[in-house]
């Protein structure tokens, strides 16, 4: 009797309170933290390495572009490869291959081999994301899985903050590349202790896949008017939200600004509207459409995109916080649509979500940046704003398949 009670227990979903519960939040968090403060920590040392390699600020863009390129590509394989491995041991492999990566790049010489490395860090570090949320519908009870996946998103957004505020303190300091070192270390340690905390899945066994089936459910998403839709506006958001982020950093170290860069690193403090936004989307889908709620605040990212192109530093940071948080609204929106309107093959269909956002922060993130190195910054958020007016209207579009849907 007590071994069959054990057994049942050991089968219960971790639940609020519960030592597996906290290990699991943890865990997921560190996680997220890990991730997102390797993708994007060349952003703001893009200036430095521009001086350094002596190449545009398109050419070190791509030090940013090539993770998230190499995401989308590990994103994609993993649609199909993610249900044939163990769920911890992928997510370790990712963690501590990632680290690794990120820190042999700190002795790397040339900028082809740092862009190469970090296309096969995006990739490696994509099997996180690919299963970080299955693992937490699965192991963990219904009614706790919005607090622990809120967990897992805030470590992204912490992660992708404090990933690029330390990488300009530090790079400041001592360097871009001992900043790149000590961010490597960090990912390592946060690595090693999701590891031996991480607790092993228990509702989940590796299984063969269906690429029949995969196939199949993907043709019918990209054949769906409804979901390509949704899948540029992601690419068009994303990479507009990139490309302000990636060349700011110049814009506000040039004249009139002239910052230091210091102040610089608060600027990516902006990141905590990103939080704000996607918890007003909560509230909002109470009394609006969804379709109507994203149309919204694609009209607030043209209202912020357009403050900054003001040459006054209190009218741009108001505006960068007005775009950021629409941002993240916009994209919560558009990947919730997505998940509902997703009757069967919900997991193929957010799939394509996420290869369309990364893409598009890859080649809008990188080529508004030659853009930017043969114009002036105004033509360059011209073109942005010409890009989210394309979302705009590709959201409108979506308004009469939403209301008969």
């Amino acid at each position: 009797m007590i071994v069959i009670n054990q057994k049942k227990a050991e089968r219960i979903k971790a639940d609020r309170g519960s030592l597996r519960f906290r290990y699991i939040k943890l865990c997921i968090f560190f996680s997220g933290l890990s991730v997102f403060a390797q993708l994007y920590l060349f952003q703001p040392m893009l200036p430095m390495a521009a001086e350094q390699f002596g190449v545009t600020v398109g050419d070190t863009s791509l030090l940013v572009s090539s993770s998230t390129i190499g995401m989308a590509s590990g994103l994609l394989f993993f649609a199909f490869k993610a249900d044939s491995y163990s769920r911890k041991k992928l997510m370790v492999f990712s963690l501590l291959s990632s680290a690794l990566l990120t820190i042999i790049s700190t002795w790397i010489p040339s900028l082809a081999l740092l862009i190469a490395i970090g296309i096969l860090k995006g990739f490696v570090v994509s099997g996180v994301s690919a299963v970080a949320l299955a693992y937490l519908t699965e192991e963990v009870q219904l009614a706790v899985v919005p607090a622990a996946i809120s967990m897992y998103l805030s470590g992204n957004t912490i992660g992708g903050m404090s990933g690029r505020i330390l990488a300009t303190i530090f790079a400041g300091e001592f360097g871009w590349r001992n900043a790149v070192l000590i961010i490597g270390l960090e990912s390592l340690i946060l690595g090693l202790i999701f590891w031996k905390l991480f607790p092993e899945s228990k509702f989940f066994t590796p299984q063969k896949t269906d690429y029949h089936q995969k196939v199949k459910q993907m043709k019918n998403f990209l054949s769906s008017a409804y979901m390509l839709r949704l899948y540029f506006i992601a690419a068009l958001l994303m990479g507009v939200f990139v490309s302000v982020y990636n060349y700011l950093t110049f814009r506000l170290e040039a004249k009139p600004f002239s910052l230091n860069h210091y102040v610089i690193a608060f600027i990516f403090l902006m990141y905590i509207f990103g939080v704000f936004g996607t918890m007003i989307t909560g509230r909002l889908s109470k009394r609006f459409t969804k379709n109507n709620i994203l149309k919204g605040f694609i009209v607030l990212m043209l209202c912020g995109i357009g403050l900054l192109l003001s040459e006054n530093i209190y009218i741009v940071i108001p505006g960068l916080g007005i775009f950021t948080l629409s941002f993240f609204a916009a994209h919560t929106m558009a990947s919730q649509m997505t998940a509902l309107h997703a009757k069967k093959g919900k997991s193929s269909a957010t799939s394509i979500y996420w290869l369309f956002y990364y893409f598009g922060s890859s080649i809008l993130g990188s080529g508004t940046g030659y853009l930017l190195h043969s114009f002036s910054w105004n033509i360059f958020i011209a073109v942005l704003i010409i890009a989210i007016i394309a979302a705009l209207l590709l959201a409108t579009a979506n308004t009469s398949a939403e209301n008969n849907g």
